[in-house]
């Protein structure tokens, strides 16, 4: 276990910064809110609890805990976002609620034991070395604490897991030894990596639960929003054009758009996408 300012030796720089820095996800979490609101209702935070954050963007989940009398605190690896996140709270006059740069692998400044509720919604899945963020997150919860996190599911038939899979059959290689972010979305592997951090084996859930995007365009302007603010897919379409492929890119993407539009309404897109919640009472 790390000591009570986040730990030993300082780790390696995150290199998921400059890749949640060179979009904007804020026009992504605009299509998020409802369902974040939703999800932060079902996790009985109460006035005055302390909640962390981590992976909280410009604070889909964030700022919904505090409107509930929540003391927040947000993490994210993206500068643009915790600036992002700390004009929507002072906008709102949340006052307890602020945002910060931090990497969810090592929470440096953090003491042990300090927040009643720990979250992260498609947050810290991303951060690399997925066992010391399982540690942290177990590190920071106080006892009687919770832990949730909602992850994609690999393979998933739904949105975001599609998503990156098309992204990643015109990405390059990710580096030799990387672990894939989704595998959090795998029942076994997240409940493994709570328990090596110390939680509880019999106090750990895992349930499949749906999020729903709501964007006010049709499927194609909605994959123009992912095609130009969304890190992974920026990525793959700068490769797949360096290739020859963007067109093909495009082609899939709108074609998993379309077919996954719930709305009947020509200027409206709705898709649901399946998510695993894993719940960790410490």
């Amino acid at each position: 276990m790390t000591n009570q300012t986040g730990g030993a030796a300082v780790p390696p720089a995150n290199p998921n910064q400059a890749l949640w820095e060179k979009g904007d996800f804020t026009r992504i979490a605009q299509t998020m809110r409802a369902s974040g609101e939703a999800l932060v209702q079902s996790l009985g935070i109460q006035k005055g609890h302390k909640v962390l954050d981590l992976g909280c963007g410009d604070g889909t989940t964030a700022l919904p805990a505090a409107r509930l009398g929540a003391e927040v605190l947000g993490v994210d690896i993206a500068s643009n976002l915790v600036a992002a996140g700390n004009r929507r709270a002072a906008e709102e006059g949340l006052k307890t609620c602020r945002f910060q740069q931090g990497d969810a692998s090592h929470l440096s400044g953090i003491e042990d034991a300090t927040f009643d509720q720990v979250v992260s919604i498609f947050g810290a899945m991303f951060a690399p070395r997925p066992q010391d963020v399982a540690k942290e997150m177990v590190r920071v919860t106080r006892p009687g604490g919770q832990i949730v996190m909602g992850n994609w599911i690999p393979g998933d038939p739904t949105l975001v897991a599609q998503i990156l899979r098309i992204s990643a059959a015109y990405s390059p290689l990710p580096p030799e030894g990387s672990v894939s972010p989704v595998l959090w979305g795998v029942a076994a592997e997240a409940t493994n990596r709570f328990v090596t951090a110390g939680a509880p084996p019999d106090q750990i859930s895992c349930e499949p639960q749906t999020y729903t995007f709501d964007f006010a365009g049709t499927p194609t302007e909605f994959v123009g929003v992912f095609r130009d603010f969304y890190g992974p897919t920026m990525n793959a379409f700068a490769a797949a054009a360096a290739a020859g492929k963007a067109d093909g890119l495009q082609q899939e993407l709108e074609a998993l758009f379309l077919q996954q539009n719930s709305s009947k309404a020509p200027d409206r897109t709705v898709i649901p996408a399946t998510f695993l919640k894993v719940t960790v009472k410490v």
